[in-house]
């Protein structure tokens, strides 16, 4: 159980090489309600996390040992839902991307204001505390896709899909308004939140990997599906034939 399943402060991991890049984080956080943790490479920060199960993990790129990708990716291996923002440098697009591939939550470049990083944190805390959890909420079924916000499990093909929390996020907004279209801003808001910095393109990332998990099923449908010049919608119709409306 986490700690704030348990009514205790948020645990928030900050994962960096520099001490006192930690100790203001630590400072910022704890004056505002969390609890810190730290680690300074990225071996003791997945050891942190097996022994002490944070809520939230503050990670940067930059780091000894193993990289902040690694440790992402070990992350993801093992807990899906665990949020994750990411620390990058000031105008390097392709580590953001990657990060958001590999399934970040958010991110801050670097240099950061400590106030934007307490700001970002309780963002999306809020986000996964607001995310499908069952509630009065029915299993959604489609042909050979099954989505349950009781268990937050997706099967498609009769095999689960591995899916982080925003790809699961995403997939059940998109199926709970079936051949609805949607733009990349109003997804950015209604699925990441309206305090969300980041560009349109989080938004084909995430399409694009949920696109990948569901034919790696091998089912027979795709139902995500691109309406040029307006965005995205959910289409149960839509088969692996139809490559126009794929791309």
């Amino acid at each position: 159980m986490s700690s704030l399943e348990e009514g205790l402060p948020a645990r928030i991991l900050v994962v960096d090489d520099d001490k006192h890049i930690r100790e203001l984080c630590r400072i910022y956080l704890e004056a505002s309600g969390f609890s810190v943790l730290e680690a300074a490479d990225g071996q003791a920060a997945l050891a942190v996390m097996a022994a002490e199960r944070p809520d939230l993990v503050v990670l940067d790129v930059m780091l000894p040992k193993l990289d902040g990708w690694q440790v992402l990716n070990e992350v993801r291996k093992d807990s899906i839902w665990l949020p994750v923002v990411m620390l990058t440098a000031v105008g390097d697009e392709e580590d953001r991307v990657l990060g958001l591939d590999l399934g970040a939550d958010d991110y801050l470049t670097k240099p950061f204001s400590p106030k934007e990083l307490v700001a970002r944190v309780r963002a999306v805390l809020r986000r996964a505390a607001l995310a499908p959890n069952g509630g009065e909420e029915e299993v959604l079924r489609f042909p050979d896709l099954v989505i349950d916000p009781s268990s937050r499990k997706v099967f498609s093909h009769n095999q689960r899909l591995n899916l982080t929390p925003r790809e699961f996020e995403l997939l059940w907004f998109l199926a709970s308004h079936p051949q609805q279209v949607f733009s990349r801003d109003q997804l950015l808001d209604k699925v990441w939140g309206f305090d969300f910095e980041g560009d349109a393109r989080t938004v084909d990332v995430h399409i694009t990997r949920l696109r990948h998990k569901l034919a790696e099923s091998q089912g027979p449908h795709y139902y995500l599906e691109t309406v040029w010049g307006q965005g995205y919608r959910f289409n149960p119709g839509i088969h692996p034939g139809d490559h126009a409306r794929m791309d």
